[in-house]
């Protein structure tokens, strides 16, 4: 799940990011309206966590221009203030969710993680090809009868693979969709992921690479 941190907060937005982190998200971080305005409207994310008063551009402002571009972004919005008609006057602007701060972390993992299911279309609760299981509420992967230790990107990435039901999935599509901003688009991380997912796999090889366009989940 790809997910943008708009908060002006240097302390608390870099807490948000690394407490998203640990649960396998890729996360971006803007520290201002402006910059995240840009963010949001350059990457795909899955879900953007936007403090509502931010300098530069106002968080409504954002949260409206991302409505009315159609994205299927989800938008859960925080503030400091806890009335009813500030909560009432977000979700008119179109945010999807919305928390006041302070807020348990906790909580706002498992919104995040409920707004990111949202945001793509419906998919099986779990993914199979062959004897190969991926089950994401999990984060747990199987093949025949012996699970399967993968990283939070090697699953990432597989996950984006099943997804994709056979299709072909560019580099620069899983770059963009399980790692962050602060990757260089011209590492190889990618394929050395790649490499080492299928050798966690085992035989028959799953994964099959096609040469100048990516990778595809073959069912053998």
């Amino acid at each position: 799940m790809r997910v943008l941190v708009v908060e002006d907060e240097r302390t608390m937005a870099d807490a948000i990011a690394r407490g998203l982190r640990r649960h396998g998200m890729a996360v971006d971080v803007a520290y201002d309206g402006l910059e995240g305005h840009e963010m949001a409207y350059v990457t795909r994310y899955d879900v953007v966590v936007l403090d509502r008063d931010l300098p530069g551009m106002h968080g409504d402002e954002i949260c409206a221009a991302l409505v009315e571009s159609g994205a299927l972004t989800r938008v859960l919005m925080l503030t400091a203030s806890a009335s009813v008609a500030d909560r009432v006057e977000g979700l008119q602007l179109g945010a999807d969710d919305y928390l006041p701060k302070p807020f348990a972390f906790d909580e706002l993992v498992a919104r995040v993680q409920a707004l990111g299911r949202r945001a793509t279309p419906p998919a099986p609760p779990v993914f199979s090809v062959g004897n190969l299981v991926l089950d994401p509420g999990r984060r747990a992967v199987t093949r025949g009868e012996s699970p399967v230790d993968l990283t939070n990107k090697e699953f990432g990435v597989l996950e984006v693979l099943l997804k994709a039901s056979g299709a072909v999935v560019s580099s620069e599509e899983l770059l963009e969709r399980v790692w962050d901003a602060n990757t260089d688009p011209f590492t190889t991380t990618v394929r050395v992921t790649v490499m080492t997912l299928r050798k966690k796999l085992g035989d028959p090889p799953l994964i099959e690479t096609v040469v100048g366009a990516g990778y595809r989940v073959v069912n053998n």
